[in-house]
């Protein structure tokens, strides 16, 4: 029982950077249409700018976290204007497949400047562990969930309340009816990609603290799960892409706790499968019919 709690622990830790780069695919995707597949390596450019802040220039670790997600959400902003604003009326596969290509454009040029090698990230946090009987659970599993639930909540207030998530819902449901109504839709899709790769930057800080290594690569698997967290949610709805990201985190962990670590990333897998199976629309999806 001590393991199995110690390990939901974890997985919850795991589950709540998943779900914060979920929330950003979801987000995108839910206006453009467009499966953002570069936004793992977001993650890894806000991760190297945070190491080359923090250790290069001596920079303390809140105005790093800042920096972190100015720099991801102006690569964000830069690569929608340069790469994907162009193609806003091709078919959606083109937008995917300039997906993947600046995916290996970011992480390409992150081996360019800082070479294959990981680098390491420096220590943030040194505090103890809380102790309740058997069971340990580290301060930064505790702030992982936390800032991932707040977030979650202040996200979803925004897009129901504020203004600008009004626009977002507007463009999300016809575009073209959006423009005719004023909304400025360049800039509406240009701020949910800002607030995307923010949502990115803050997760490559807290992955960072849970594993403390930068690679050019690291943003690929993390990226993957998250979107399939965001297909299994249902696509386009934060509720769900945040609770597939816990859910996934939870199945990982006790995956690697009670079967094989080399099977954890078969079972995340295998959950797709059968949900999508049974559910194609996501566990919180509705089936939508398309016009042909």
């Amino acid at each position: 029982m001590v393991l199995f709690l110690n390990q939901l622990i974890n997985g919850l830790g795991t589950g709540a950077i998943y779900a914060l780069i979920a929330l950003g695919y979801t987000m995108v995707y839910g206006i453009v249409k467009l499966i953002n597949f570069a936004h793992g390596d977001i993650m890894m450019v806000g991760s190297y700018a945070a190491v080359v802040l923090m250790v290069n220039a001596g920079v303390p670790f809140p105005v790093a976290l800042v920096a972190s997600m100015l720099v991801c959400v102006a690569f964000g902003v830069a690569i929608e204007r340069v790469a994907y604003k162009p193609l806003r009326d091709a078919p959606r596969i083109c937008s995917l497949i300039t997906a993947i290509g600046v995916s290996y454009l970011l992480q390409n040029s992150a081996q360019l400047l800082f070479s294959a090698n990981p680098r390491p990230f420096p220590p943030v946090f040194s505090i103890p562990p809380l102790r309740i009987g058997g069971v340990s659970i580290s301060f930064v599993t505790l702030l992982t969930v936390l800032v991932a639930a707040l977030l979650m909540v202040g996200l979803n207030l925004f897009v129901m309340k504020s203004r600008t998530g009004k626009a977002m819902r507007a463009v999300s449901e016809d575009m073209g009816a959006a423009k005719l109504m004023g909304v400025n839709v360049n800039m509406t899709i240009s701020t949910t990609f800002a607030i995307g790769c923010a949502l990115a930057g803050i997760g490559a800080f807290l992955y960072c603290i849970a594993y403390p290594s930068v690679a050019p690569t690291m943003g690929a698997m993390p990226g993957l799960k998250a979107f399939i967290a965001a297909v299994l949610g249902g696509i386009g709805i934060l509720p769900g892409a945040m609770l597939v990201g816990f859910i996934m985190g939870v199945a990982e962990s006790l995956t690697k706790g009670f079967v094989s670590t080399q099977l954890s990333d078969a079972v995340v897998y295998g959950i797709l499968i059968v949900v999508l199976l049974f559910k194609p629309s996501g566990l919180l999806g509705r089936a939508q019919r398309e016009k042909v």
